[in-house]
């Protein structure tokens, strides 16, 4: 048996900001400006910050889903923070499964908190948690993502993980082994990190706020030129005239058309923007709370204006979600309350909250069949609606663009 210490640090929310975040905090590293661990939304600022980027599927055999990406950057691998911050990066990979073991136990037993990568799909306590479809058990979905691991017991078959929620997780060691496994990129990938430099911390959140300007006025962050109308403030433009658009083969009239697939697209842009993770808000309030950490750092008081403006951004995220999924409309009121129960209930409680989260993803499942013959919309009704998205897509764009030039003004 190795277990931590003294483990309960379970603060961090977001994929790549989680871990570092946990880490840091249990391994005593404090910020040079409180004296305090590292907040999230500083490790968020410097790795990246926020993102605009629009992109819709539409494989066979299911619904459409919209992904509406808030934050940067947006997949598996260990962001810029670690660099920006000085933070040493161990890593350890292996094809042996015992030698993955040993790997974690190894830095157990050194006192270092296990970072590994996992297919978050193949966890039970991730029961409709791991993305925009809404079936669970698809042997087809897999997420791979890291998260902690505080502590591993053989004899009880027992992994302790920190992934997200704000308790402890817990999972049989057969069914860790075949979630490290499950995808060859990452497979059986483990890392240990170092303390950061704080002399680094001034210059790395700099680089961090150039990086979330680019994102918006620069090249896309992937995928080339073929992109281009993807990313930043292009994004909303993209999302707005889709909303409007009647001809379109990728329009949400026809891709996103009244009835099942529409209830896919409205529940699915709600869900990646406002409970997938993101701190909610699009996570332009988390943003604005690393803006005012960044002004007393860099002692740039014009910093804490922009954190307001960035406020008045995730209000305008706020008019967007709650259009979505109208209250006014009961089926869609229902879904946006039992999306948020499901994640509050993730976030609180993790696996004890397994039994409701079942009972929530089935009656998801009820309404989405529903949706296919007893849509609440007429067509002109939808149109209407989608015209209000749109106009709600483009106060964000609208708030956005004022509040990324004063960032430019700001640092420069």
């Amino acid at each position: 048996m190795t277990i931590l210490t003294n483990y309960h640090h379970f603060d961090g929310a977001a994929w790549a900001t989680g871990y570092p975040t946990n880490v840091l905090a249990y391994q005593g590293a404090l910020a040079p400006h409180t004296g305090q661990p590292y907040t999230e939304a500083m490790l968020m600022g410097i790795n990246g910050g926020l993102c605009a980027g629009y992109f819709s599927f539409a494989y066979e055999g299911y619904d459409p889903h919209l992904h509406f990406l808030t934050r940067y950057p947006f997949d598996e691998e260990p962001g810029r923070l670690f660099e920006r911050l000085g933070i040493a990066m161990s890593v350890r990979n292996t094809t042996d499964p015992e030698k993955a073991v040993a790997n974690v136990l190894n830095a157990l037993a050194k006192g270092q908190p296990a970072i590994v990568w996992v297919d978050m799909a193949s966890l039970p306590y991730n029961y409709g948690m791991t993305g925009t479809f809404t079936d669970p058990d698809d042997a087809k979905i897999w997420l791979v993502m890291p998260l902690v691991v505080y502590g591993y017991d053989r004899k009880a078959d027992a992994v302790y993980l920190a992934d997200r929620a704000r308790v402890g997780l817990q999972v049989d060691t057969a069914t860790f082994a075949r979630a490290r496994a499950r995808v060859a990129k990452t497979k059986h990938r483990m890392m240990t990190i170092g303390a950061p430099n704080p002399d680094k911390l001034p210059a790395a959140i700099r680089a961090g706020i150039q990086s979330c300007i680019e994102v918006f006025t620069g090249k896309p962050p992937v995928g080339g030129p073929s992109h281009v109308g993807n990313f930043g403030f292009a994004a909303y433009q993209k999302w707005a005239h889709l909303l409007r658009d009647t001809k379109q083969k990728k329009s949400w009239a026809k891709e996103f058309a009244p009835g099942s697939k529409m209830y896919a697209g409205l529940t699915t842009a709600f869900q990646t923007t406002a409970v997938y993770f993101t701190g909610g808000r699009g996570a332009r309030a988390i943003y604005a709370d690393f803006l005012s950490e960044a002004a007393d750092v860099l002692e740039l008081p014009a910093l804490r204006e922009v954190a307001t403006l960035f406020r008045i951004a995730a209000e305008r995220w706020d008019d967007l979600t709650r259009t979505l999924l109208p209250e006014t409309i009961a089926p869609f009121k229902e879904t946006r309350d039992l999306l948020m129960r499901n994640s509050q209930l993730f976030l609180s409680q993790g696996a004890a909250s397994l039994e409701e989260r079942k009972a929530i993803a089935a009656r998801l499942q009820t309404i989405k069949q529903q949706m296919r013959s007893e849509f609440p919309l007429t067509d002109v009704q939808a149109a209407a609606l989608r015209a209000d998205l749109a106009e709600r897509v483009m106060a964000i764009h609208d708030a956005e663009e004022i509040a990324i030039r004063a960032l430019q003004a700001a640092v420069s």
